[in-house]
């Protein structure tokens, strides 16, 4: 009877390990390690949601046409604990964001690191290649 018990108990450990596995997205799933990019515009919102916290920027282009631009980051828990908070970046912080394209072709992209204006460099977390606590570098 035990060693049914201990059966069971391992599959369903099994079974939610893979359902949490399944339900968070990898890096390369969603981003392109090949299309790095540097953006340089204004934060309009940010996001504080798990599991990841978004930036929305708006970007000027060349032509002087206004793009809005969604930044995943890392999430809430992990910025704060580097210090990043919704006072480190207020809205209207003109800033450059260093990143990764989406895959999909849309304006999104995963941030790695923002500066700002001053050159103070805030690490933003989250999957991006290189990020502070992405596992990744």
């Amino acid at each position: 009877m035990r060693t049914q018990l201990a059966i069971v108990a391992a599959a369903a450990g099994f079974t939610l390990a893979a359902a949490q596995t399944s339900a968070h997205h990898a890096f390369s799933a969603e981003f392109d390690i090949d299309k790095p990019i540097t953006l340089e515009g204004t934060l309009t919102a940010w996001e504080m949601i798990n599991p990841h916290s978004w930036f929305h920027i708006n970007v000027e282009g060349a032509d002087g046409e206004v793009v809005s631009w969604m930044i995943e980051g890392g999430s809430p828990n992990q910025l704060i604990r580097m210090g990043v908070t919704k006072n480190s970046v207020p809205l209207g912080t003109h800033l450059v964001v260093e990143g990764y394209l989406a895959r999909d072709g849309t304006n999104k992209a995963v941030g790695r690191d923002f500066t700002l204006a001053d050159g103070t460099r805030l690490f933003v977390g989250g999957s991006a290649p290189g990020a502070e606590g992405s596992g990744q570098q």
